[in-house]
């Protein structure tokens, strides 16, 4: 920390993968969640190494210090103290993978290594395996390749070691000398991706157990290497990961989609940045794979326990009684938004606010059903940056091409993660007529908006939504996220204009409502932070509330420092990175910072200025940022309706007011619960009741 002036933004992230740990860790959570919280955890860990630790490690590299950038750290020292946490966290995390395998075992789940397998459990295995799993195996014999073979990123390996029966000369420097020793046969075996991770046995009486994929190869070892006569063999788990940052083809003659699909395929080839293995690994199939992989101590080498790509838990099996996972909760509709109806004809009279997943994220998909369907429209313009496996929402667009409708559909292409899916949902729009535009260059299109044209009386009105969250219904699920339905024809008329400027990146437009990255967010943010500064000095109303996912940008984290030395009181709750250090005499007294992570990840960007006692509410897909403000195409649209407006308010607080999954966000970077006297809150099943009420309320009037 620099100064005691910014929190360094890695270290700031591991914290947020701290509390996500901390959700493993919980015992009032559910067993099998907090499973899938661990994978939660080494999900998150694994894109960072990808992503953050590969920036970190290429300026390094680079011979630059980094400090400018990196908070006041150097980046061989950051790199060093990354590796430290993570190091710790990794064995926190096997600790409470132990505990939970131990609870389960009081409901009856157990999870068995190889040793284990009784001889009742060995028909099922054996012939799981010759079915499924052998086929399916990748199994590379190592002693007879000059070079090892390229190591796919993030994917298991199991490193293997024969010891032969048979002995062989002594070499040294590949010279021969006298004596003899036993030949050692070194094989990775790739764990397939395309199996289970899990695999549930039938079950024996009241008992469930499962075996890790891993393991059920490791019980396999003989059957794959019967050709070879060995007297012992021994099987460890290693992974690699890979910088995946993309570098894009410059060659004019080929097409977006083609230098996006070729980067992909070379993230593959990225360089290592951590290698990981299991701790128990013999020292000399260790040093023999790392000889062979060119590995060395500039890489984050670390020791784990057994079992890598932890991140397979977030898929874990749903076994047991509902004690052992959440209770499901059915999504409630919107008060006077009726799926059977006509959105259109409702949305005509009113703005609606859709906050999932406490409400169906069926509206969206709804919305674009009718437009395809309905005569009267015209054209659909629609932005998009996550879709699902199985999109309701490609295939919504695809139906309206063919309806005779003129779709188009900005699809960015470098969601990082998501390329491939969205390269295959680009093409296949492209076959069935949807016009694609691919963003502008040097920019990531992160904004989530769509404006429906409709002919009524001669005339086109627009109808659209503007959403903090991607488009995705299984993510929907999942993230809380917030989406305005609109027909407030100046905010439809300025996101037209964000789509003229997707197709005609030179002419910069001016907007009256909306607050457009990468023009105007910087500037418009500090406006609105100078004027609760201005009002505070003039002893009339001030105060911010801002809901982010990410707060890093230090300006705007300077112009808040400001704003607190000025008297202005606020409230952040921030899930993720936060960089501000709150609560400093002389510089940060007046904020406060908390981070809600619980069962629902938190994802809506809230911005709340109390602007004089008359607020103004905007809500937002970006986060506070340099890159959201400065590299991506960002939308914040405000929030008109008074009605709506309280109930963002109204939410706000419901989240600032958790005392039971909330974190204080401090100097001390340590995660502590916020606990106070007041009745228990936990603020994502407060929500669920909130919006209840409000549906019964409807109902009443009714």
């Amino acid at each position: 920390m620099e100064g005691n002036q910014y929190i360094n933004r890695e270290l700031s992230w591991l914290q947020f993968n701290a509390r996500v740990l901390q959700e493993a860790a919980d015992k009032t959570v559910p067993l099998i969640e907090r499973l899938r919280f661990l994978g939660i955890f080494s999900n998150n860990l694994d894109e960072f190494f990808k992503v953050r630790y590969a920036t970190i490690k290429r300026i390094d590299l680079a011979g630059k210090g980094g400090k400018s950038v990196l908070g006041g750290i150097k980046a061989n020292k950051l790199l060093e103290e990354i590796t430290q946490i993570v190091i710790e966290q990794q064995s926190e995390s096997l600790k409470i993978l132990d505990s939970i395998q131990n609870k389960l075992k009081e409901h009856n789940i157990f999870i068995i290594n190889e040793k284990q397998v009784t001889k009742a459990q060995q028909p099922f295995l054996k012939n799981f395996f010759i079915q499924k799993v052998s086929p399916a195996l990748v199994t590379i014999v190592l002693n007879d390749l000059d070079e090892l073979p390229r190591l796919k990123d993030s994917a298991a390996y199991l490193a293997v070691k024969m010891v032969m029966k048979d002995a062989v000369p002594k070499r040294v420097n590949s010279k021969i000398v006298s004596g003899q020793i036993k030949e050692k046969k070194y094989v990775l075996i790739e764990i397939p991706r395309s199996i289970e991770r899990f695999v549930v046995l039938p079950k024996e009486g009241d008992k469930q157990h499962v075996i890790l994929l891993d393991d059920l190869i490791r019980y396999h070892l003989h059957s794959i290497f019967n050709i070879f006569e060995y007297e012992s063999v021994t099987a460890h788990m290693i992974k690699i990961t890979r910088d995946a940052e993309l570098d894009i083809d410059s060659d004019l003659s080929k097409s977006f989609i083609e230098k996006i699909s070729a980067s992909v395929k070379d993230r593959i080839e990225g360089e290592p940045v951590r290698f990981v293995y299991d701790m128990n690994i013999d020292q000399d199939t260790l040093q023999y794979l790392m000889n062979k992989m060119g590995i060395d101590a500039t890489d984050s080498i670390i020791p784990g326990g057994r079992y890598h790509n932890r991140r397979d838990y977030m898929n874990f099996p749903s076994l047991g009684g509902e004690e052992l996972q959440y209770k499901p909760y059915e999504p409630l509709p919107v008060p006077g938004l009726v799926l059977q109806g006509s959105l259109f004809k409702e949305i005509a009279k009113k703005d609606y606010l859709l906050h999932t997943p406490y409400q169906s994220f069926a509206y969206t998909v709804k919305f674009l059903r009718e437009a395809a369907l309905d005569p009267a429209v015209k054209s659909i313009r629609i932005t998009i940056y996550r879709l699902a496996k199985i999109s309701h929402i490609a295939s919504s667009l695809v139906n309206a091409v063919k309806n005779g409708k003129k779709v188009t559909v900005q699809i960015e292409l470098r969601a990082r993660f998501d390329e491939v899916a969205n390269i295959n949902y680009a093409e296949q729009m492209q076959r069935e007529g949807v016009n694609l535009i691919f963003g502008v260059k040097g920019l990531k299109v992160h904004s989530k908006a769509c404006v429906v044209e409709r002919l009524e009386n001669d005339k086109t009105r627009r109808y659209g939504f503007i959403s903090t969250g991607n488009l995705n219904e299984s993510t929907a699920r999942v993230y809380s996220d917030l989406t305005l339905f609109t027909s407030d024809q100046s905010i439809l008329k300025e996101v037209s204009k964000v789509f003229d400027f997707f197709e005609v990146n030179y002419k910069v437009n001016r907007y009256k409502h909306l607050i457009v990255s990468p023009h105007y967010t910087r500037s418009t943010l500090v406006k609105l932070i100078q004027t609760e500064i201005d009002n505070a000095k003039d002893g009339k109303p001030s105060g911010i509330r801002l809901k982010l996912n990410s707060l890093s940008d230090y300006p705007l984290i300077d112009k808040l420092y400001e704003a607190s030395r000025a008297g202005v009181k606020m409230k952040l709750i921030i899930r993720g990175i936060c960089c501000l250090v709150p609560g400093v005499d002389g510089m940060s007294e007046n904020i406060q910072v908390i981070s809600i992570v619980d069962k629902y990840l938190e994802h809506p960007r809230i911005y709340i200025f109390e602007n004089s006692g008359n607020p103004k509410v905007y809500i937002s897909s970006a986060d506070w940022m340099t890159r959201n403000l400065d590299y991506r195409v960002e939308v914040s649209c405000p929030i008109y309706d008074k009605e709506i407006q309280k109930e963002l308010m109204d939410t706000f607080e419901i989240c600032w007011s958790d005392n039971v999954k909330a974190r204080v966000i401090s100097i001390k970077q340590d995660n502590a619960y916020r606990r106070n006297n007041k009745p228990p809150l936990r603020s994502q099943f407060a929500l669920y009741d909130y919006y209840f009420k409000k549906l019964e309320l409807e109902k009443e009037k009714v």
